[in-house]
């Protein structure tokens, strides 16, 4: 089985850059990201050359994290900004290689965020395909990210049916789904052929995968028998350590 290092929250205190090689230093196989902006796409492209990681994904921009927001392509009122981000982000990741964009949905219960997501999502997708980008949507539970729009797998499921798009994908977080609604190992069979990523962190703590209500090794178990062979998400919390503990790496690296 391969990994992937989230450093939206592993060496989060580095530079995107210096991320990128300690991650090649522990053992990962790929990398992936939150919101890169603050790093020059060239430096980060020079970093993934140097290390030979690719970057298997990047977010869009929230927003006005101050005010609330939790990204944008939800929200009626906000097509412009939605629009712009999602630009932003293909920008970076054709410049940087990156496989796929999280299109980030927003906060609201507004009527009409269904249809402004899935007309959004359109056009990511029709951006995205020219340069084999795929567009990523991921639902979140209501605990860390409360009123976010996209809160199921099922209503994940009926969007990239309604959108219709080869380049549209699940991003199944085991931790947010188990969470919402539990079953992770029959959701994973049952919405195999929509998923573009998978990622792992531990519940309820969100800490290293390797405790907790998840047993990951028979999840990771079952994605080898599924025949899953991409590298999958570590996007969880490490303890603090500026230099975490990645002993759990190798042992499940050694599972598929």
């Amino acid at each position: 089985m391969k990994f992937s290092a989230n450093l939206g929250f592993l060496w989060a205190d580095r530079s995107l850059p210096d991320a990128i090689r300690a991650a090649k230093a522990a053992g990962f196989d790929a990398v992936e990201c939150h919101f890169p902006y603050g790093d020059p796409a060239a430096e980060t492209r020079a970093a993934l050359e140097e290390t030979g990681l690719a970057m298997l994904g990047l977010n869009t921009r929230r927003g006005d994290v101050t005010a609330g927001d939790n990204g944008l392509a939800a929200l009626p009122d906000r097509q412009e900004e939605a629009r712009a981000a999602i630009d932003e982000a293909l920008a970076y990741a054709r410049e940087t290689k990156t496989g796929a964009v999280h299109v980030m949905a927003g906060n609201t219960k507004d009527p009409c965020a269904r249809t402004t997501f899935e007309v959004n999502l359109a056009y990511a997708c029709e951006k995205a395909a020219p340069d084999g980008i795929m567009i990523l949507i991921e639902p979140l539970n209501p605990r860390d990210a409360p009123g976010y729009f996209l809160n199921g797998t099922a209503l994940a499921a009926e969007i990239i049916h309604d959108v219709d798009q080869p380049n549209l994908r699940l991003m199944f977080d085991c931790y947010h789904v188990e969470i919402i609604e539990g079953d992770v190992i029959r959701r994973l069979e049952t919405l195999l052929p929509v998923i573009g990523h998978i990622q792992i962190a531990s519940v309820p703590d969100r800490g290293i995968p390797d405790h907790g209500e998840l047993d990951y090794a028979s999840v990771l178990s079952r994605l080898a028998e599924l025949g899953w062979e991409r590298p999958i998400g570590a996007e969880y919390l490490p303890a603090g350590d500026p230099d975490p503990d990645m002993s759990w790496l190798a042992r499940f690296q050694n599972k598929g």
